[in-house]
């Protein structure tokens, strides 16, 4: 029971969330872990906030390096942990207290187990403004094809980001937690939740999830279909399927649009300016 576990804790641009972050990490009832914080070139004061910590405990670490996304920073601090258990921990969570001891013991228990997740609880400002609470299950990447259902601090065993070459360095835009599930799962992996809430997702208008939700979800989805198609072919019918029920989503939202009201009003409002276009042509 009592082996090391590895938390990497990538920070860019969250420096004003990293103390926050760590003290969920120090306050941990499981106590054999390390952390390493990897400061992705970040240009605010990450790396002053981190030797703070660095010496409040002499099991958190610190890397600095040039600024590569944030899975080329997970696998920079995994490719120098100890552990045979990791964590990544973005800068702006929340680890319970307790999410080492309940988690651990599940995934050390099961030799077919190479992810434990938990339930999670959604939250702005601090852990007791709670804006919802999300309750996920499933075992095989077969539940994971279509909608990522594992949150991104799973503890999992090191030597499956071995196997799978760790996470894809390409996919700066997101989504790589996802691709990383699929790929470690696929070769006969199985995951489970244990089912508590022991992880704290920090909501906020702007983030890097939001940003991927808004502008890259297409396109990191195709990339994904793309690289893992072996499984996405295997299972034509169910891939077929839901293709369909994402072009059916997108063109209900643009009729829905596209009565609205204020569709309707802007277009009053512009026709003078196309009429008046039109007379210059």
């Amino acid at each position: 029971m009592n082996e090391l576990v590895s938390i990497i804790v990538p920070c860019f641009k969250q420096a004003h969330f990293l103390g926050e972050a760590l003290q969920s990490v120090l306050n941990q009832s499981y106590t054999n872990w390390e952390c390493i914080i990897v400061n992705d070139g970040s240009p605010d004061n990450t790396e002053e906030i981190a030797k703070i910590w660095c010496n409040k405990d002499d099991r958190i670490s610190y890397i600095n390096k040039k600024n590569g996304g944030l899975p080329n920073a997970r696998n920079a601090g995994i490719q120098i942990s100890n552990g045979n258990y990791i964590i990544v921990l973005d800068a702006d969570d929340i680890l319970h207290q307790d999410y080492i001891l309940k988690t651990l013991p599940v995934l050390q228990s099961n030799k077919e187990l190479a992810i434990v997740s938990s339930y999670r609880i959604f939250f702005t400002g601090n852990t007791s403004n709670i804006i919802k609470k999300y309750e996920a299950s499933g075992s095989t990447y077969r539940d994971l094809m279509f909608e990522n259902v594992l949150m991104p601090s799973s503890i999992y065993r090191k030597g499956c980001w071995k196997e799978v070459g760790g996470y894809d360095e390409t996919m700066i835009k997101g989504f790589e937690d996802w691709e990383f599930w699929i790929a470690v799962l696929k070769k006969g992996w199985k995951y489970t939740f244990v089912e508590d809430y022991l992880f704290y997702y920090r909501k906020s208008e702007q983030s890097m999830l939001v940003d991927t939700l808004q502008y890259h979800r297409i396109s990191n989805m195709e990339y994904v279909f793309e690289k893992h198609n072996d499984i996405y072919l295997k299972h034509f019918a169910n891939t077929k399927s839901y293709l369909f029920f994402l072009i059916n989503l997108y063109r209900n939202s643009e009729i829905k649009a596209k009565t609205s009201l204020e569709y309707k009003i802007g277009k009053v409002i512009l026709s003078p300016l196309k009429y008046i276009k039109s007379l210059f042509k």
